[in-house]
């Protein structure tokens, strides 16, 4: 199984088949509106603007697991993130990506990346008992751990690199401009 093998809701409900992204390079982010970490959403839009010519695109995952940061509705959810940040890469139906509902591209994710911690800066301590109280062996697998959790795939649909949110967003560009 490869990236390419997986279908995706859209906003409008319809299918996308991921092979229709097949020579680009992917960054999957599972998001949320009201987090601590939504202000990345300028960062990312800057990553897109700066590199979709060069064959990069930002695929966007709203999730609602963590804390319920992310309630809205698709539509209320896609007025936001573009009055708000100015968004224009793409942005798909809210999903699940942990538990027994979890999105198959989200559990495909986790099940070949592994958590390598959240880093030692203030935000990751506080994750650090977030993510115990959700999962006592969190340290342990590879779910999803929190909102802007990115995988990054490169142009033949190889999962390169997975970033926590609390990750330099520098690191993240450095590695998508590795792969351009």
């Amino acid at each position: 199984m490869t990236i390419y093998d997986f279908k995706v809701k859209a906003q409008d409900k319809s299918e996308i088949s991921l092979a229709d992204y097949a020579g680009k390079v992917l960054l999957i982010v599972n998001t949320a509106t009201g987090c601590g970490f939504t202000p990345q959403y300028d960062e990312l839009q800057a990553l897109y603007e700066a590199h979709q010519k060069d064959g990069l695109e930002i695929l966007d995952f709203p999730c609602n697991q963590f804390r319920e940061q992310a309630p809205g509705s698709d539509e209320e959810i896609h007025s936001f993130c573009t009055l708000r940040y100015g968004t224009t890469f793409p942005q798909f139906s809210k999903i699940d990506v942990i538990g027994e509902n979890a999105d198959p591209l989200f559990r495909w994710l986790s099940e070949n990346t592994t958590f390598e911690g959240f880093g030692k800066n203030p935000m990751a301590l506080i994750l650090k008992g977030m993510a115990k109280k959700m999962d006592k062996d969190y340290k342990n697998n590879g779910n999803v751990k929190w909102n802007f959790t990115k995988f990054l795939i490169d142009r033949n649909g190889k999962i390169i690199a997975r970033f926590e949110p609390t990750e330099s967003m520098d690191k993240v560009k450095a590695q998508i401009e590795e792969l351009l």
